[in-house]
């Protein structure tokens, strides 16, 4: 669908909800809308981009802060990234007890990074689908990856796979065995609810942690799109600005919360029983 063809709200909203999707089977870019009920392989390209473009933005943004670091007066940017330090160094210390050289610097690549894809949300819902129609000819493009469902399971299942290592690594595969066959109920009676029980709470983790981020940030973006596409053009400041203010507290606060639940779900998978 073509953004001069739109002629009405339904159409507008749909229209910002597709993704520029590839099919692995034809190796076609196309938006969802018109990817085949039989496709399989299918990769939404504009998740995938945006998602890479500012994790490399976060890299050298703070490597080159890191680089140019001095012990004198520190200039605006250095002060910004040593608060920043300093909040999840804080965070680390009193949620993760053991010692571990990767949890901080995990803690600070999952804040910044689900930060920064949260904060494509408050850049106007027109800005990069125009930019892609006109200079790639992209028919749709969707521009926060943490809206995408794929992206917010992925980063989850990542940190799961974490879990189960330093679960295994720290308390011995015998020793995580006898956590799921004997609690909450330490009679052999019970082994198979406990392991039932436990799988559930275990699964729950990566489910919640990457649904949590996406529900909320799914929301964010409709309630953009849906006043974009709502209301005139010269009428939107006066829900869209209100909103945008209150939506910085949101990406902060959701990137916060999957950083803190990251280090409690570690936390929990170092601690010998």
């Amino acid at each position: 669908m073509d953004l001069g063809e739109i002629l009405n709200s339904q159409q507008y909203i749909s229209h910002h909800l597709d993704h520029l999707q590839i099919d692995l089977c034809t190796f076609k870019i196309v938006p969802s809308a018109e990817i085949s009920a039989n496709s399989f392989w299918i990769l939404n390209l504009d998740s995938i981009f945006f998602s890479i473009l500012l994790g490399c933005l976060f890299l050298i943004f703070f490597y080159k802060i890191a680089k140019n670091m001095t012990t004198s007066v520190p200039n605006k940017l250095q002060s910004i990234v040593e608060l920043i330090f300093d909040f999840i160094n804080g965070n680390v210390k009193d949620i993760y007890r053991n010692k571990n050289n990767l949890i901080a610097p995990l803690s600070l690549t999952v804040f910044v990074w689900v930060f920064l894809m949260n904060f494509m949300d408050l850049f106007p819902v027109d800005l990069f689908p125009l930019i892609g129609k006109y200079c790639f000819h992209f028919l749709s493009l969707r521009t926060v990856p943490s809206s995408d469902i794929n992206i917010t399971i992925s980063m989850s299942v990542s940190i799961f796979i974490l879990i189960l290592f330093y679960s295994f690594k720290i308390k011995g595969i015998v020793s995580f065995l006898k956590e799921l066959t004997m609690q909450p109920f330490n009679y052999p009676f019970f082994f198979f609810l406990n392991f039932i029980l436990e799988i559930v709470n275990l699964l729950s983790k990566p489910l919640s942690l990457g649904l949590r981020l996406f529900g909320n940030m799914y929301a964010g973006e409709m309630i953009f799109i849906l006043i974009s596409g709502l209301l005139p053009w010269w009428a939107q400041w006066i829900l869209t600005v209100p909103w945008a203010i209150f939506h910085i507290l949101i990406i902060s606060l959701q990137a916060f919360i999957f950083m803190v639940l990251t280090i409690v779900y570690l936390s929990m998978a170092s601690k010998k029983h």
